[in-house]
């Protein structure tokens, strides 16, 4: 592993924010954290923070970024990640001793005051090119008088750009961008259980995440998720997948829709469950179903049946 992979690589296990009770919905804040589950564990998520440069827009979105139940779950159950109940840790770090709040303060008036400087002098700087490119280019008739010995013209000298002083700088309002430093990591254990999702699709994600696909949300698609072969920045996603129970019943009239749906967006419509396999009375071994009932990720894995229909007639 190289330096430049060392330094994108987060503390793992990572936290992930648990923000509501009710409707349970988790978060990563933290960058690194973002690109290294996409880069090196093929987690998407959902970025749907507002950009600070285009307030009024909804089409590119920045941090933080939303996962789904299974990639949450599947994070956790492997140690990537745990979860944090975000109200009862953001309680916890805020309360701060007064002297660390005045640090705290100091720190957030410097960085806003380096930022004030730095965009004084890039203000300077561009207002000092400007005049420079009037003065070659303004042409005026006592370029002729200048000929005859009268240099008034180039001895003119630019208006000076007056040089703002720090004490009237007024300190810019620093964002913090990371969660910690300023404040200190969460405790790696769980305060929350486990995301809630049904078996069929917990074990449809598991299926394909392990075969190195990437998963998006597929409601804009009609389905639970979107199979891409690789990065969805470079590749365009193969399957349209939907899970179901091994034993249940399928309209005919979903089959059709389904495979019309995915054929006319050049995609394939795929279904898949875990396979209940009849057990032979003198197997050594115990029950692939009830391990795969407890949780046990590989017997899950190998149970996994997938169909993929495609409309012919299009």
């Amino acid at each position: 592993m190289t330096a430049s992979d060392d330094d994108l690589m987060p503390e793992v296990p990572l936290p992930i924010f648990q923000i509501s009770q009710k409707v349970k919905r988790y978060q990563v804040f933290d960058i690194k954290a973002v690109t290294w589950l996409r880069r090196i564990h093929n987690i998407l998520g959902v970025l749907i923070g507002g950009l600070p440069q285009s307030p009024q827009q909804n089409v590119f979105l920045g941090l933080p970024l939303e996962l789904q139940p299974e990639e949450v779950r599947l994070l956790v159950e492997n140690g990537i990640a745990y979860i944090v109940d975000d109200l009862g840790n953001h309680e916890k770090a805020l309360r701060f001793v007064p002297r660390e709040l005045e640090e705290y303060k100091a720190t957030l008036r410097k960085e806003g005051l380096a930022a004030a400087r730095a965009f004084e002098k890039q203000k300077q700087q561009k207002t000092k090119e400007v005049l420079q490119r009037r003065s070659v280019r303004q042409p005026t008739p006592d370029v002729e008088h200048a000929a005859n010995g009268d240099d008034t013209l180039f001895n003119t000298p630019l208006p000076r750009t007056t040089t703002r002083n720090s004490p009237d700088l007024v300190p810019y309002f620093s964002t913090p961008t990371t969660s910690y430093p300023p404040f200190p990591p969460p405790p790696q254990h769980q305060s929350s259980s486990l995301p809630d999702v049904s078996g069929p699709s917990y074990a449809l994600f598991q299926h394909l995440h392990s075969k190195g696909y990437f998963l998006s949300p597929g409601l804009r698609f009609g389905c639970q998720f979107s199979v891409y072969p690789g990065d969805p920045l470079r590749f365009h996603s193969h399957f349209l997948a939907t899970s179901a129970e091994w034993d249940e019943e399928l309209d005919i009239l979903d089959i059709v829709g389904g495979g019309r749906l995915g054929t006319g967006v050049k995609k394939g419509w795929l279904i898949g469950g875990v396979e209940k396999r009849p057990l032979s009375e003198d197997t050594e071994h115990e029950s692939v179903r009830e391990r795969t009932e407890s949780g046990d990720q590989k017997a899950r894995d190998e149970n996994v049946r997938t169909f993929c229909i495609e409309w012919g007639g299009m």
